[in-house]
Order: structure tokens, then C-alpha cells, then sequence
């Protein structure tokens, strides 16, 4: 993240017994964040010195389009807060602010989407092969979505996973990242507003805290659905402690995502394209365009063009309006970003542009082209989370899906040209901005997980085939006689 003096201090444990700020020497309550002029608007989430739990709320036997409209008032609650919500998001995460808005806005999106799924969730009749028999699938609310978030999309992802586990009829129990615990913290407040005085018992619920309360999670049996994004490592542990339960998991992990530009494809596309979804967020998204295979005939122009615009890329403070380009999110990714670069040097790799961390306050580092390696280098088949994009000759159609496919990851590919063994494909267009209509996910070490769109719902909900006799008769199924 950029320039942070000091976090704001946050609680999230509804039965502690906290202290009050009286309770605070005056100098340390005048370090707090939001006691700072320029961060006052903090205030305006509802955010306060010490912030002293959840909203408790359950849902009962409230009807889905009556859900429905609960999460259009919560869609309209982001909506009035979305500029300054998305301030917060750029200062606690450290992505430019135009990106911290446009995050909120698929919370947004995805509440005016749920609205009108609530309408329309439910399964068919289907035949029966006995006479005056009728089979029905019903869908029903899992319970307990228990939902675990990264830092790299601190509100959007929440917002996939809540808005359709609500108008499904489920619970929610949130633990975002511990270091954008403010964002969760008032997105939380946001939600409850509309809650209270409305609704009883636990439908939304969130807690702070690190690996300890995640694994608390993974094990807990009444977390009837676990929704999990982070690393293809830590999904692992946390696939494994839900399956020993047999409990259900939705896995959104790790993605080292590929652009393919053909010789006839129109560069006018491919080097913007390239550009945006390498260095964008820093390089810290999921479908970051990790690598770029260029067919050999085009391969140097297409380089040399990503140099000169890699060389306009706008740095500094995400709350520049002008600015495209922030920090990393931590020290720790910096050393990981210096890691790769070294680790693909030794693999014989030449960095053309960038490489080094920027000499200023932040965790600034060089948005980075390396060329020269080969297809399977590790250093290529791991994704680093960070603007590093690694570009590759090829030949023919052939060897270049080939070498698209045999990374462990498959969330998105993009393929340019005129004329895959992954989740999202796009073509003419970058590895990155999904749509929320449509199911967000990815295949092999991505996790297999859908959130979002299309019939995503299904993920959140039990599925019950009932079968109905309105005869006066007693078939059995297959023609059998038991009699």
C-alpha cells in the first residue's frame, strides 16, 4: 500500500467487552488515522476510533424477491457512499482510486443483478415414468456462507459471493484480508444500516483476523459453504480441512493468465490490451496477463512498442486522478517481485524494461517486460503477483496452446487475430474486466470455483428432487411388483 502513518484501530468481536477511547492516552488517539484532517472523511462510513462489532440479522422464511429487495436497498446504500468507499479502497489497498471506484460499482453491479435473479432462481418439473407422478427440483439455501477475501479485491469479490448467497437465502460470515480490515469494516456498517430495525437474528456477520480465524472457519461444521480466494497454496490446506468435514468449498485461487497475438492481429489492440492487464492494479489481479506469447514475425515491433508505452505509464499517488500506476500492496510483495526478476534472470531471461524498485516513499517498483526465456521456465510457470510480464516467441497455432496450457493455473487466456483449457477465454480483448453477468472462475490449480453470474447461484444453494403422487395408486420406479 502507499503512504499509511497509522491504522485505524478496529475491533470486530461483538461480545468483548472493549474500552472506550477515554480509556486511550490522548497522544495515541491523536495518531489515529481518522483524528487526522485530511482522513476525516473516514467518517463518513460511519468509521469511528474503535468500532465494536457486527450487525446480527437472520432471514427465516422471507420469501427470495423479498430478499431481492434487501439487497437492492444494499445496493443503493454502496451507491451514495461509492466515491468515498472507493477512496477508502484505494488508500488501504493502494490500487488508483479510478479502479478502488470502479470495485465498488461491481459490488453494485452484482446487487442490481441479484435483484432480478431472486425472481427467477428455482428448478423444473420434470417427467416421471410412472402414471400421475410428477418429479420437482427444488433449490434450497445452503445456510452458512462462510466467505473468506483477498486484499487485491477487498469489496468485489465479497460482493459476488453475498449478494447471491442473500437472495438465496443464505447467511454470510465475512473475514477479509487483515491488512484491508477498514474496508471490511465499512462495507459491514453500510450493510447494516439497511439491516437494522428491519431484520432479526445472523444474516450478515464479519470478523477480523488471520490465518487462525480462517482455519476456525475451514474446520467449523456449521460453515455449510466456504467461499475461499487467495493462493492456489493456501486453497489447498483449506480444500483439505473443509473436505475432511465434507463440507462444500468454492476455491477462487492463483491465475497466470496469457495473451496469444497472431501475425495478423491488430497491435493497435494487442499493446494497449497487454499494457492494461500487466500493469494494471500493479500487476496484483487475479487475471493479470502474466505472460504474452507473440507469433516470431511481430515479436520485436510488439516489444518495442510496449517499451515506448510502458515508458508513459503515469506513477504516483492513486489518488491522482492522472495517475495509472500505484504501489504494491506490502514489503513482502516488493521481495517477491525482486525474486522473480533475479529467479528469471538466472533462467536466462533479459529484462528490457524496468526491473527495479522505484526510489520513493512506497512500495514502488518498475513495471517489468522480460524476454528471452523459455516457455516452461518455473520462473514463468509461478505466478508472481506483481507487474512482471514474461514474452515469448512462437511459431505456429500448435506449439503456442500448447505452451498457453501447461501451466497449472486456467482462469483466462486471450487470443488475438483477425481471421483452451481455461475458464475465461477473450479474444480482441485483455485477460482482465469480467463482466458479473457471466460465471467467474477457472479451471486445474485456479480452483474450479464459480462466483458472480450466469448459474453461479447453484454453487450457493442444495439441490432436492421431490417426487409427487397425486394418484390413488402406489408405482414403483423401473417397473418393479413388490408385492
Amino acid at each position: 500500500m502507499w503512504r499509511l502513518p497509522h491504522a485505524l484501530c478496529v475491533h470486530a468481536a461483538k461480545t468483548s467487552k472493549l474500552p472506550g477511547p477515554w480509556s486511550r492516552p490522548a497522544a495515541f488517539m491523536s495518531t489515529l488515522l481518522i483524528n487526522q484532517p485530511q482522513y476525516a472523511w473516514l467518517k463518513e462510513l460511519g468509521l469511528r476510533e474503535e468500532n465494536e462489532g457486527v450487525y446480527n440479522g437472520s432471514w427465516g422464511d422471507i420469501p427470495a424477491p423479498k430478499r431481492g429487495e434487501i439487497v437492492r436497498q444494499i445496493g443503493d446504500a454502496l451507491r451514495e457512499k461509492i466515491q468515498v468507499l472507493g477512496s477508502l479502497v484505494s488508500l488501504e489497498m493502494g490500487k488508483i482510486l479510478v479502479e478502488g471506484v470502479g470495485e465498488v460499482q461491481e459490488y453494485v453491479d452484482i446487487c442490481d443483478y441479484a435483484v432480478g435473479l431472486s425472481r427467477m432462481i428455482g428448478g423444473p418439473i420434470l417427467p416421471s415414468e410412472r402414471p400421475g407422478h410428477a418429479l420437482i427440483e427444488q433449490w434450497n439455501p445452503v445456510g452458512l456462507v462462510g466467505i473468506i477475501t483477498a486484499f487485491s479485491f477487498p469489496v468485489a469479490v465479497y460482493g459476488w459471493n453475498n449478494a447471491i448467497a442473500m437472495i438465496c437465502g443464505n447467511v454470510c460470515f465475512w473475514k477479509g484480508a487483515p491488512t484491508t480490515s477498514l474496508i471490511s469494516v465499512a462495507v459491514t456498517k453500510i450493510i447494516a444500516k439497511v439491516l437494522e430495525d428491519k431484520l432479526p437474528g445472523a444474516i450478515y456477520s464479519l470478523t477480523c483476523g488471520g490465518a487462525d480465524i480462517g482455519t476456525a472457519m475451514a474446520k467449523d461444521e456449521r460453515v455449510n459453504l466456504l467461499s475461499f480466494t487467495g493462493s492456489t497454496q493456501v486453497g489447498k490446506q483449506v480444500t483439505l480441512m473443509v473436505q475432511e468435514r465434507f463440507g462444500r468449498s468454492l476455491l477462487e485461487l492463483g491465475g497466470n493468465n496469457a495473451i496469444i497475438a497472431f501475425e495478423d492481429a491488430d497491435l493497435s489492440l494487442v499493446v494497449p490490451s497487454a499494457l492494461f492487464t500487466a500493469v494494471g492494479t500493479a500487476g496484483q489481479r487475479c487475471t493479470t496477463a502474466r505472460r504474452l506469447f507473440v507469433h516470431e514475425s511481430i515479436h520485436d515491433e510488439v516489444v518495442n512498442r510496449l517499451k515506448k508505452a510502458y515508458a508513459q505509464i503515469r506513477v504516483g499517488n492513486p489518488w491522482d486522478p492522472n495517475v495509472l500506476y500505484g504501489p504494491l500492496h506490502t514489503k513482502q510483495a516488493v521481495s517477491m517481485f525482486l525474486g522473480a526478476v533475479e529467479e528469471a534472470k538466472k533462467e536466462g531471461g533479459t529484462v528490457v524494461y524496468g526491473g527495479k524498485v522505484m526510489d520513493r516513499p512506497g512500495n514502488y517498483v518498475e513495471p517489468t517486460i522480460v524476454t528471452g526465456l523459455a516457455h516452461d521456465a518455473s520462473t514463468a510457470h509461478t505466478e508472481t503477483f506483481a507487474p512482471i510480464l514474461y514474452v515469448f516467441k512462437f511459431k505456429n497455432e500448435e506449439e503456442v496452446f500448447a505452451w498457453n496450457s501447461e501451466v497449472k493455473q486456467g482462469l483466462s487466456s486471450s487470443i488475438f487475430t483477425k481471421d483452451l483449457n481455461c475458464g475465461i477465454v477473450n479474444v480482441n480483448i485483455p485477460t482482465s474486466g469480467a463482466e458479473i453477468g457471466g460465471a467467474f472462475g477457472g479451471e486445474k490449480h485456479t480452483g474450479g470455483g464459480r462466483e458472480s453470474g450466469s448459474d453461479a447461484w447453484k454453487q450457493y444453494m442444495r439441490r432436492s428432487t421431490c417426487t409427487i403422487n397425486y394418484s390413488k395408486d402406489f408405482p414403483l420406479a423401473q417397473g418393479i411388483k413388490f408385492q
